[in-house]
């Protein structure tokens, strides 16, 4: 995946999304034709995710209308169909539509310390043949508020923070109360979380107000001050209701793929075979290891002894077709005391041994 760069400061999406699509016209026509054969690939009608795709759309501009135009902004600027970009950013929402998947996408790490901004990392994990460009964005969500982002062409957001010092993660889940019925698109709260959100409590507020249709987990941190100290939680969200998960008594907050709330992992349907629970073993044995570290010897200490062999550098399984072959596309952490993110192109042991660019 080549990480690709843009600073807007436009408050105006319809602006930002124009500047994105005439920037980067080839990356966002690249990502509308791929995901359209990954749906075709995984047996998901394309008249049915185009009725999908639309619904969606239809119920984040009934949400929250400004993400809709900078999307429909950036479609137009690309020569691309505003469907298809939409498409792509309901994509989780038209997957949802297909069995669910082998495996799942990322593996985050949040550690909250007595003061100060939190220590995060986190891995995503996806399809490289889906992915040959990737989207970091510096851009001003409103009047002397800045924030930067990490994303896929179409998507509205995954992982980002603001200057009010949120910073938000995010991982897939799946319930079985997901459905094909369209909603509010998850990239695209986890956008607004971080345009909008001062604390873990807006963040919390903002996606319990979003009707979806599939579920995913936004795990999302609050720089302390004078008045406040540091919060971090995961907020898992799903058809089936919203749940707020709280760090650990050491201030560790882990999450993969599956529910940590009770209640919902009842319904989860992440198969048995997938790694998430893998994973977060993992993540649990090497925590403690990972505290007052600088971004790449962070990395490192999430691989632990394991190295390039950890669960969580997940490599492809080439024998196998490119929509089942899953692989670690990206690390990167969040500084939110300072808004910066610390990006690899690649596994957290890559990440150690080549470096991490500061964006």
């Amino acid at each position: 995946m080549r990480l690709l760069t843009l600073t807007s400061s436009t408050t105006d999406p319809r602006e930002r999304g124009r500047q994105i699509g005439g920037a980067h016209p080839d990356a966002v026509r690249r990502s509308a034709e791929l995901y359209r054969a990954h749906f075709v690939a995984l047996g998901i009608d394309l008249d049915r995710a185009d009725e999908i795709a639309r619904r969606s759309h239809d119920l984040l501009r009934a949400w929250h209308a400004p993400l809709a135009e900078e999307s429909d902004a950036m479609a137009d600027a690309s020569g691309v169909d505003r469907l298809l970009v939409a498409a792509v950013g309901a994509r989780t929402e038209i997957l949802a539509a297909a069995e669910p998947q082998r495996e799942g996408e990322c593996s985050t790490a949040v550690h909250v310390p007595a003061t100060g901004a939190a220590e995060t990392i986190q891995t995503w994990d996806w399809h490289a043949a889906l992915v040959p460009f990737g989207l970091l964005l510096d851009y001003a969500p409103a009047a002397g508020r800045r924030a930067k982002l990490f994303t896929e062409f179409g998507t509205a957001a995954k992982i980002g923070a603001n200057s009010a010092g949120l910073g938000l993660h995010f991982n897939i889940l799946s319930h079985r109360q997901d459905s094909a019925a369209g909603g509010v698109p998850v990239h695209a709260i986890a956008r607004r979380i971080i345009d909008e959100a001062d604390s873990v409590d807006d963040a919390i507020a903002l996606a319990s107000s979003a009707a979806v249709s599939a579920s995913t987990v936004f795990t999302v941190t609050e720089r302390g001050d004078d008045r406040r100290a540091p919060r971090a939680a995961s907020i898992e969200v799903s058809p089936a209701g919203v749940a707020v998960v709280a760090p650990a008594g050491d201030g560790w907050l882990l999450h993969t793929n599956h529910f940590l709330d009770e209640g919902l992992a009842a319904g989860d349907t992440m198969p048995a075979d997938s790694t998430t629970a893998e994973r977060y073993a993992h993540l649990a044995a090497v925590r403690s290891g990972m505290t007052g570290l600088d971004p790449l010897e962070r990395a490192a200490a999430m691989c632990g002894g394991d190295g390039p062999d950890a669960a969580v550098c997940m490599r492809p399984e080439l024998d196998k077709p490119s929509h089942e072959q899953w692989e670690t596309l990206l690390t990167i952490g969040i500084d939110a005391d300072s808004l910066h993110l610390d990006v690899h192109p690649g596994t957290p042991a890559d990440a150690a041994r080549h470096g991490m660019t500061r964006f």
